[in-house]
């Protein structure tokens, strides 16, 4: 068989069985997801219009293909190492299964001639996955953001506020927050004691900025004790109208929350000028410099894995490959999370650079990878 017929042979069963395995993945991901959270669809099926139980299932159907089609991207970007390690343990296996290993040594071919087409299919996918991490996801984040319920929405002017903790041992949530007007809708903040229970809460239609006063003016503020005796004498609930409400929680608090929340659909050109923004966290711009930094040593640690977890594959002899699998996939497994882990580890900078820091699981799968390659029998 010439080699131009082999490499084709080898790039194309490679490529189906990468492109199954992430077909099955998303599949799993999609309908658990779907399944567990279809009454959510139908909820915003039927705030459209006045449908039919069937146009409600189909106007339901529609909002799970809006909702997942820009998550499908995001799954690409997670899983494609897992699936090209995956992927390339199958292709290895067939060739083992139908001893074309076996005939290429015959003809004077070694097995690392094999690798080679693999090599570049997986190149390709990497290639694609920067691709749609630098370019595609920054593009579609807004459509990222959304929950079921909000599946169909086009209208990103504002965010949901979930969550965020201020200095005086309060939770502030809003139903939405327009960052150009400083104003939150549906404002409701928690307050607890040391030991974090709730102690009461503060409700409001509407929340206005005050950058002078440095608090939220709030538009019929209702502030209501949830225990019996917090906040003053007495048994019950108290109930007092409350207009101003002092916070360390202010608009670019909120800015910065929704940073960290959705950092990971920023291109690193975004997570640059995020480092490099005036009054930012220092905790947010070191965690968006070691996701800069962690997105190429992921790459790299998929390259590596591959290496590592080859010469299970690449036999001369034909073997069992149930029990090679079985060998390999602890490997492939802890090599691949241990390169997302190890990048994200936070590592005081006096120690190390975070540039540094993020490539650590690198330097060391690198001289495993080195003597896994040069100790293939071929």
């Amino acid at each position: 068989m010439p080699l131009k017929t082999l490499d084709r042979s080898i790039a194309w069963q490679y490529l189906v069985n990468a492109l199954a395995l992430l077909l099955l993945l998303n599949a799993f991901v999609i309908l658990t997801s779907v399944s567990l959270k279809f009454e959510d669809f139908l909820h915003a099926a039927s705030g459209q219009a006045n449908l039919g139980a069937t146009h409600r299932a189909l106007s339901a159907l529609l909002l799970v293909v809006d909702l997942w089609w820009p998550r499908v991207i995001q799954l690409f970007v997670f899983m494609n190492g897992f699936v090209l390690v995956g992927a390339m343990g199958f292709t290895f296996a067939q060739l083992v299964k139908h001893r074309e290993l076996v005939a290429m040594m015959a003809s004077g071919i070694p097995l690392w001639r094999a690798a080679r087409p693999v090599a570049v299919v997986a190149l390709a996918f990497l290639g694609l996955q920067v691709v749609a991490q630098e370019v595609v996801i920054p593009q579609i984040a807004p459509l990222l953001s959304r929950g079921e319920r909000d599946a169909g929405k086009r209208d990103f002017s504002s965010f949901r506020v979930n969550l965020v903790p201020d200095g005086q041992n309060r939770v502030f949530m809003a139903r939405a927050f327009d960052p150009a007007l400083g104003v939150a809708t549906g404002v409701y903040v928690l307050e607890r004691d040391q030991s974090g229970r709730a102690e009461a809460r503060i409700t409001a239609d509407k929340g206005v900025w005050d950058a002078g006063l440095k608090a939220w003016k709030l538009e019929n503020g209702q502030h209501r004790t949830l225990r019996a005796g917090a906040g003053g004498a007495g048994g019950g609930q108290q109930v007092v109208p409350i207009a101003l409400l002092r916070s360390t929680v202010d608009p670019s608090a909120l800015l910065s929350h929704q940073y960290r929340q959705f950092s990971q659909t920023l291109s690193s050109m975004q997570l640059i000028e995020a480092v490099n923004m005036p009054g930012l966290p220092a905790d947010v711009k070191e965690r968006m410099s070691r996701m800069f930094w962690g997105r190429w040593s992921g790459l790299l640690a998929t390259v590596l894995t591959m290496v590592i977890v080859m010469p299970f594959f690449l036999m001369r002899e034909p073997g069992n490959m149930v029990t090679q699998s079985i060998k390999a996939a602890p490997v492939a497994l802890g090599c691949l999370v241990a390169g997302v882990l190890g990048s994200a580890a936070p590592v005081p900078a006096e120690i190390l650079p975070v540039a540094l820091s993020a490539f650590i699981p690198c330097l060391v799968m690198l001289p495993v990878a080195i003597a896994q390659g040069t100790g293939i029998r071929t």
